[in-house]
């Protein structure tokens, strides 16, 4: 397929380049910013433009990976008739397209994406959807052309999975940051802990997360977590989440 990409950042960088990767052709980055349009798309070996340029009407499909606020200032430049238009959004419909063509739909990675020191994958999760079968067949076919994993979701079950993705990604690497400064604070090593935190995610490939929970608060070890919790005095956020996840274990 030949692809125009509007946008330039995490998304668009990664996806562009599976794109490019899998035989299809990259004609055109647009971005708000001229200078991110031109470093992504002298990566993609392609045309460029901001927000007031020319939009390439020669593609197939045109794949929108900008922020949901971005998403919502779509303006008429994007008029595209019967242009096959897909977003990349988790929580966003995809009736927020419905003006923009009358060939839509969405294909949402469901990964965290860096463009920088990420390895480039094949099987990134892809939740896809579109406003008709044929839409919906088209977007199928290409997206197991850059993924192995191809699963379709409207958008209530996308927004579903949207959530229990920032419950397991953002707020564990919530978890994460605020360890790494308590062990800065008090002089431990917090690469000591990545083989647990790797050791706990490899798990879930093979047991469901409630099998696995371990600690005080599942053996309901009160002294423990007390020990823990006068060590926390003086860290009032950690405590406070501390001792809210933990009423969370020991009454589930």
């Amino acid at each position: 397929m030949k692809v125009v990409i509007v946008g330039a950042g995490n998304v668009a960088t990664v996806l562009g380049r599976l794109i490019r990767d899998n035989g299809h052709t990259i004609v055109q980055v647009v971005s708000r910013a001229a200078d991110n349009a031109a470093i992504l798309a002298n990566e993609l070996n392609c045309a460029f433009t901001d927000n007031s340029g020319i939009i390439d009407q020669s593609a197939d499909l045109y794949l929108i990976a900008v922020t949901d606020t971005a998403m919502s200032q779509l303006d008429e430049r994007y008029h595209l008739g019967d242009k096959l238009v897909v977003h990349t959004a988790g929580s966003v419909s995809k009736e927020a397209l419905k003006n923009i063509t009358n060939n839509y739909g969405v294909l949402y990675p469901l990964q965290s994406l860096r463009k920088q020191n990420m390895e480039l994958q094949q099987d990134i999760p892809l939740l896809i959807d579109g406003n008709t079968d044929a839409a919906l067949q088209t977007i199928r076919q290409f997206a197991v052309t850059i993924s192995s994993k191809v699963t379709p979701a409207n958008d209530d079950q996308r927004l579903k999975l949207h959530v229990a993705a920032v419950l397991v990604s953002n707020f564990t690497n919530h978890l994460y940051a605020l360890a790494a400064d308590y062990c800065d604070k008090e002089g431990a090593d917090f690469k000591l802990l990545l083989p647990l935190i790797e050791e706990t995610a490899l798990r879930l490939r093979h047991y469901p997360p409630h099998e696995m929970r371990t600690g005080p608060a599942v053996r309901k070890d009160i002294k423990t977590l007390q020990k823990h919790l006068n060590l926390l005095a003086r860290y009032p956020a950690i405590h406070n989440i501390y001792l809210k996840i933990t009423d969370s274990i020991m009454n589930n």
